[in-house]
């Protein structure tokens, strides 16, 4: 017995144990902390934002419960009034669960807002203390089933007729709490907009955003005509039934009556079914004959909704100019609020829809002012014809290539690890493609892509003179250019070559990077380098090639050094000078020792087996003179303008 007790007394302490840690999990649960910057909360605000706006287009449907029967009586639509209970019921308990989330949901100490997000306050209290302060009344009202208490329990303990002046004008009070929940989507809209940035994505989906409006204004004026043109109708009834109220009693004008046969004798009697008519000179419509003589008040819930909802838009959208109104005081306000929110539509409508489509064409208006700019400067200056055509061509040219956007202040907006990285994704699989990087590795390749910087080039553009200092090299991305060399002006002397995407210009400045002189001057070109297309390319700088050069000595090792040999025009013009003079000089010893054979008859030619130890250039050939320079200055060790880069005799 005593072991059972004590094996009992175990199994109860396990269990209390149990359910201690069943309701600390539960505690815990219940103060999960909403970060009011993250990814759900936002989601929930969307989601919240969507459901008020479903919200607000049921509440004016309540109006449209009241119809009449072709019996001329007048009913509630139970069918429908249950409906809309039901889907106004689920829009405030997610009213209810956004108070709930409020609780949950951490805020932004203000005086924490110095730089940056500012300090997330996550205390229960706190957050309890300042919504209960600032913000749960506001969303209390808002979650409060207002019409369903009064649809429900209001109006069937007032009595008297459904449609009755004093159940119209309640029933127009009770929308009050409409108006406030549309007040209420406004700056939630807003919040949203202002936490993520942006809420309509296109400017097309924020015209269909706003044409929101417009429906929901559509809805109201629908709805209030519908149920202002079935209060027209049973007054028409009434004011019969008052001129033979020996017979008629004002009960007869519900369908709770139908069988009373009073009720049927006063209807033969009194002809209300002709007399009550639109067309008939007894009673005076006005702006409600149109829903009495379609049978709009008769009609199924989804016929009458899209007749009344085609009459509220057509109104508002010709501000009531097809409204013909009577003397009575009721239908004139009613028109004139038709007309003033017809205007109001107009105003935010035309309003928001200008602003997202210009949004889209701002940067195409900021243009033409900047091209209106330079053609009065350039009036100003006198500049000529032909400068003008290039200046015109150029600005042309870098709109339909960056359309007006400044890639360069975006970036420097960032921070620097954005920057890098963002530069490293544009520019990595360009400079992979210059056969000069191939060689290079990941970090090397990483320090030149952070430091290149896009340029662009018209035809005819001169990207390099020659004798000109040279302050950056250029890598070619895309479109043709044109290098050429004179020699220094030499006479008769003329190389050209063409330079494609994946070449480079400018190859004296890595010379005077890895070799610079004592004086710092920059390097003078020794070509001229003109675009023959429109050029797109990369710049680097002397500084930030320097920088390179001193960070990586990679830069100038041997095999860099002929990989850059192998791919630079200077070099290759300077190889193929060489070869063509050492080929001429070849083909005249070979001359010459043919001639002293045949006249010798038995003298071997020695001097054709000899070394070109001494290169000496034929008199006026300008290509044997160009290489017979560079010859000697790999000799002397020393370097030019004209001569190959001064690192050649160190491999």
């Amino acid at each position: 017995m005593s072991r059972r007790r004590r094996h009992n007394r175990v199994e109860d302490d396990h269990s209390s144990l149990d359910r201690v840690g069943v309701l600390d999990e539960l505690k815990d649960n219940f103060k999960i902390i909403i970060d009011p910057r993250g990814s759900n909360a936002w989601l929930w605000k969307k989601l919240f934002l969507l459901t008020c706006i479903v919200s607000l287009f049921v509440d004016p449907l309540f109006l449209m419960v009241p119809q009449t029967r072709p019996e001329l009586c007048v009913e509630d639509g139970r069918t429908l009034q249950m409906t809309l209970t039901i889907i106004r019921s689920l829009g405030d308990a997610f009213y209810l669960v956004n108070i709930v989330v409020q609780f949950r949901t951490a805020f932004v100490e203000p005086s924490s807002r110095v730089l940056g997000k500012g300090e997330l306050v996550t205390n229960h209290k706190k957050i309890a203390s300042r919504y209960l302060r600032y913000r749960f009344w506001v969303d209390l009202i808002a979650a409060l089933p207002i019409p369903q208490v009064f649809y429900w329990e209001i109006l069937p303990a007032i009595g008297g007729l459904t449609v009755s002046e004093l159940k119209i004008s309640l029933r127009f009070i009770f929308m009050a709490q409409f108006v406030y929940r549309l007040i209420l989507v406004y700056p939630l809209s807003m919040q949203i907009a202002k936490e993520t940035g942006i809420i309509l994505e296109t400017a097309w989906f924020g015209a269909a955003y706003n044409m929101l409006f417009v429906m929901l204004t559509s809805d109201i004026a629908a709805s209030s005509w519908y149920l202002l043109g079935v209060q027209r109708q049973e007054s028409c009834w009434k004011s019969l039934c008052n001129q033979n109220s020996t017979i008629c009693q004002v009960g007869f004008l519900e369908c709770s009556s139908i069988t009373n046969l009073s009720r049927n004798t006063w209807i033969q009697s009194s002809n209300v079914a002709n007399l009550c008519q639109p067309s008939a000179s007894y009673y005076q419509f006005g702006i409600y004959g149109e829903a009495v003589n379609n049978g709009a008040s008769s009609a199924p819930f989804f016929s009458k909704l899209s007749y009344a909802l085609w009459w509220g838009l057509k109104t508002l959208c010709s501000l009531g100019q097809n409204l013909t109104t009577g003397l009575y005081i009721g239908e004139n306000v009613f028109a004139v609020i038709i007309i003033i929110l017809g205007l109001i539509n107009y105003a935010l409508l035309i309003g928001h829809i200008q602003k997202y489509l210009q949004s889209s064409s701002e940067r195409l208006e900021q243009w033409r002012l900047k091209r209106n700019n330079t053609e009065l400067w350039m009036h100003h200056r006198q500049l000529p014809r032909d400068l003008r055509k290039s200046i015109r061509k150029y600005d042309r040219y870098k709109w339909v290539v960056t359309e007006s956007v400044d890639e360069q202040s975006v970036l420097e907006r960032l921070p620097t690890d954005l920057q890098r990285q963002i530069k490293r994704h544009i520019c990595l699989d360009l400079v992979k493609k210059v056969p000069l990087f191939n060689r290079m590795d990941d970090r090397m390749l990483d320090s030149i892509c952070e430091r290149l910087k896009p340029t662009l080039c018209t035809k005819g553009t001169l990207l390099i003179s020659e004798g000109d200092a040279v302050a950056e090299m250029h890598f070619i991305v895309q479109g043709r250019l044109q290098s050429c060399t004179t020699n220094g002006g030499r006479e008769g002397f003329f190389n050209s070559s063409w330079i494609g995407p994946g070449d480079f210009c400018g190859e004296e400045l890595l010379t005077w990077v890895l070799n610079p002189p004592s004086n710092g001057a920059l390097p003078l070109s020794a070509r001229t380098v003109k675009a023959i297309s429109d050029v797109e390319a990369f710049v680097l700088e002397a500084g930030d090639l320097r920088f390179v050069a001193l960070q990586f000595h990679k830069l100038g090792s041997r095999e860099m050094k002929h990989a850059f040999r192998f791919y630079s025009q200077h070099w290759r013009t300077w190889a193929a000078c060489y070869i063509q003079a050492v080929w001429r000089r070849h083909k005249e010893r070979k001359l010459l020792g043919e001639l002293i054979a045949r006249e010798s008859g038995n003298q071997t030619a020695s001097v054709l087996n000899q070394d070109v130890d001494v290169f000496i250039p034929q008199p006026g050939s300008g290509l044997a003179v160009y290489a017979a320079r560079l010859m000697a200055m790999i000799r002397r060790g020393s370097s030019n303008r004209f001569g190959p880069d001064s690192y050649a005799t160190t491999d």
